[in-house]
């Protein structure tokens, strides 16, 4: 996928959790990705991040330590 199309679909579950109490939209924006992401979006998710990929809305990135890391083979 392209980076710019996940962080487009990361930002899209970002902007709806955003209306929620923060705690909620964190833990919502995690449980979503960690349900409904397989494995190789998650590792492409984190290759952004630990490359400093700009773009993504602050939720996101308060997020993301609650993200499971996929386990690499």
């Amino acid at each position: 996928m392209s980076p710019d199309k996940l962080i487009y679909m990361a930002n899209q579950i970002a902007k709806f959790m955003e209306s929620k109490p923060e705690s909620e939209g964190l833990a919502g924006f995690a449980a979503h990705v960690n349900d409904f992401w397989e494995p190789r979006m998650r590792a492409q998710f984190f290759a952004l991040l630990d490359a400093g990929a700009e773009g993504f809305r602050p939720l996101v990135l308060k997020a993301a330590g609650s993200v499971r890391r996929p386990v690499e083979s």
